[in-house]
């Protein structure tokens, strides 16, 4: 399965943190934000990985990931405009078509181990593998509403919300994505909407699920951030830094 981390947005809400720098360069504990997506992929097996990314400080993403993990094969996709996820999702096409994908947003951190997952999703017929996760304020999210094994539908911020079921930022595909995204108009507010593709495969009854049941977070306002930093700090740093080639550990500090 190939990997594809969308690493877009102008991080307004982490200014001045983002004044000089790509929003997915920001620390979450003492690495960078981009490595914790990056930790996820990797515990899946995967080693091929396609980068979507924009803005003035596209270089320094592309430079800090090409010198801290050699042993990642890398592509990188330029966003020239921020459009919706699934618009830069669209950018991966040229590295990702006619494979299964795992998709996960640059600002999201995850406790859960997805192995077993990615290995039955390489063997079913579902079209798309969405991750769920109980929330106190489901209005802020694509809220799933589920029956069985099934999903039945998907609304995003909802006023009421059928469910307390949040949509989290890591999507498994089926090489149809990219022809599903062309079929979509821009919604209200000018974007191509990933829950508007993810209820194409809702409607043809090719969407499954599962529940997390640990630790999911974005990192992408000052607040969050902070919840993620404490998180990390408590193991999840420690395994990522575990992880990283030996050429790579021997350029990190040594702690006192």
């Amino acid at each position: 399965m190939k990997g594809v981390i969308l690493a877009g947005g102008k991080g307004t809400r982490l200014f001045p943190l983002t004044a000089v720098t790509n929003k997915h360069l920001v620390p979450v504990g003492n690495l960078p934000m981009i490595e914790y997506p990056l930790f996820t992929l990797k515990k899946m097996g995967i080693d091929d990985i396609s980068i979507v990314t924009g803005g003035e400080h596209f270089q320094s993403i592309a430079g800090y990931l090409a010198n801290m993990h050699p042993e990642i094969n890398f592509s990188y996709h330029y966003q020239q405009k921020a459009g919706g996820i699934a618009q830069a999702l669209l950018m991966a096409e040229p590295s990702s078509k006619n494979q299964k994908i795992a998709v996960i947003l640059g600002d999201n951190l995850f406790e859960e181990d997805f192995y077993r997952s990615a290995q039955s999703f390489e063997n079913e017929e579902a079209g798309t593998r969405l991750f769920l996760k109980a929330v106190e304020n489901p209005q802020r999210f694509g809220v799933a509403e589920v029956e069985g094994y099934n999903i039945v539908s998907i609304e995003e911020k909802p006023k009421k919300p059928k469910s307390n079921l949040a949509v989290t930022g890591l999507y498994f595909y089926d090489e149809d994505v990219f022809d599903r995204i062309r079929t979509l108009k821009p919604s209200a507010r000018g974007e191509i909407e990933i829950t508007d593709v993810n209820n194409l495969y809702v409607e043809e009854k090719k969407a499954k699920y599962s529940v997390l049941n640990w630790f999911w977070s974005d990192a992408g306002t000052i607040e969050s951030r902070k919840r993620c930093g404490d998180f990390v700090s408590k193991g999840l740093e420690d395994a990522v830094i575990s992880s990283f080639p030996e050429e790579t550990r021997k350029l990190l500090p040594k702690k006192e």
